[in-house]
C-alpha cells in the first residue's frame, strides 16, 4: 500500500488562485522566489530538453510592460476596456514570472509535449506559490501572443512564446469558492 503524502493531498484537493488584482507586496524575494522556481523546474520534462525559461519581472519591468500593452493596444485598435484590463495586470501586480516556451528540435519528442512541459511548469509555480503562502494567478491574455509586446517588452526570440504570466505576491483578499468541474461527468472508465 503507497504511503499518502495526506498534506500534499489535501493542498492539491483546495488549492485555489487567488485574483492577480487582490495581490499587492510583498512579493518573494529573490531567494525564496528561486525556491519557487526550482519547484517549478521539476516539471514532467521528456527529453530532458527544457524547452521553457522564466523570466522575472520586478517593479519598474512590470510598469514599463504595463505602458507597453497600453500603447500596443491602441496601435493595434483594440477595445479600450481589454487594454486597461491587461495593462492593470502588470501595473498593480508585485511581482512576475513570464514562463517562456523554449521550444528545442528533437526526433524523440514532438512540438506538443515541449507545449505541455511549457504548461506543467507554469501551474507547478503556481503551485509551489500557493503552498509556500503566497497569493498568485497564472494570467495570459492578449499581449502574451502579440509579436510587437513579446519582441518589445520581453525580448523574445522569433521561436519564442509566453506559456503564462505568474503573478505572485501577498494576498489581500480570499475569494469564494468557485463551481468546480464534475468529474464523474468528465471521467471514463475502460475495464476491458
Amino acid at each position: 500500500m503507497p504511503v499518502a503524502n495526506q498534506a500534499a493531498l489535501d493542498f492539491l484537493l483546495s488549492r485555489r488562485s487567488r485574483p492577480a488584482k487582490t495581490l499587492g507586496p510583498p512579493a518573494p524575494d529573490r531567494p525564496a522566489l528561486t525556491t519557487l522556481l526550482t519547484a517549478a523546474a521539476r516539471s514532467p520534462d521528456h527529453g530532458k530538453l527544457e524547452p521553457w525559461r522564466f523570466v522575472v519581472l520586478e517593479d519598474a519591468a512590470l510598469r514599463r510592460l504595463a505602458d507597453l500593452v497600453t500603447a500596443r493596444g491602441a496601435s493595434l485598435g483594440r477595445d479600450e476596456t481589454d487594454v486597461a484590463k491587461a495593462a492593470s495586470a502588470f501595473a498593480h501586480s508585485p511581482l512576475a514570472v513570464a514562463v517562456v516556451e523554449v521550444q528545442k528540435p528533437s526526433d524523440k519528442v514532438p512540438p506538443i509535449e515541449q507545449s505541455y512541459s511549457a504548461g506543467a511548469v507554469c501551474l507547478a509555480l503556481l503551485n509551489a506559490a500557493l503552498a509556500a503562502g503566497w497569493g498568485a494567478n497564472w494570467l495570459t491574455g492578449w499581449p502574451a501572443h502579440d509579436r510587437g509586446f513579446l519582441e518589445t517588452g520581453l525580448e523574445l526570440g522569433a521561436g519564442e512564446r509566453v506559456a503564462g504570466f505568474i503573478h505572485i505576491g501577498t494576498a489581500g483578499a480570499t475569494p469564494p469558492e468557485r463551481p468546480r468541474p464534475d468529474v464523474d461527468a468528465l471521467t471514463t472508465w475502460v475495464t476491458e
